[in-house]
């Protein structure tokens, strides 16, 4: 009865946990500053995000068959309605997606915070090394105009 169900959730926890290690692989590419294996990363992942879906789709199709129901389905409900002997398996599959899930949530949040160090980073670097744009601010006419400082360039045409 509720064996297509428990097929589909230890799917759905098996993508889970290769998306985990995903991201864990996403880590060490963002410290390494590998740009060209970040886009595949970030390609495999889409990839197992729309995997993903159509699952949870699945998924939700099959527990309101099971609850006969039209409405959105939990897995709770699932584990309620289900037979004692189903009971206990719904319930580790729900515990393994939600730690998957929450692990995955924590390596993304990491993730995230090294590429906004890294764009940090990035930007504190570019403002070093270009020239700050002069103030174009009027003054009053009949003041003597102060001496410019010279503008910094990176190429040195005198030489």
């Amino acid at each position: 009865m509720s064996e297509p169900l428990t097929e589909v959730l230890e799917k759905l926890y098996k993508l889970h946990e290769s998306l985990y290690k995903l991201s864990i692989e996403k880590t060490t590419i963002i410290k390494e500053n590998d740009m060209e294996s970040l886009q595949q990363i970030l390609k495999d992942e889409q990839t197992h995000i729309a995997a993903i879906n159509t699952l949870e789709v699945e998924r939700q199709r099959l527990a309101q068959e099971f609850l006969h129901s039209d409405k959105d389905v939990t897995i709770s409900a699932c584990i309620e309605a289900a037979p004692f002997e189903w009971k206990e398996k719904l319930s580790t599959l729900q515990t393994n997606i939600v730690d998957i899930i929450e692990k995955l949530k924590e390596q993304n949040e990491l993730n995230q915070s090294l590429l906004y160090l890294s764009l940090q980073y990035v930007n504190m670097t570019l403002d070093m090394v270009q020239p700050k744009p002069e103030s174009y601010t009027y003054g009053r006419p009949n003041q003597p105009k102060t001496p410019q400082k010279p503008s910094f360039t990176a190429f040195d045409s005198k030489a």
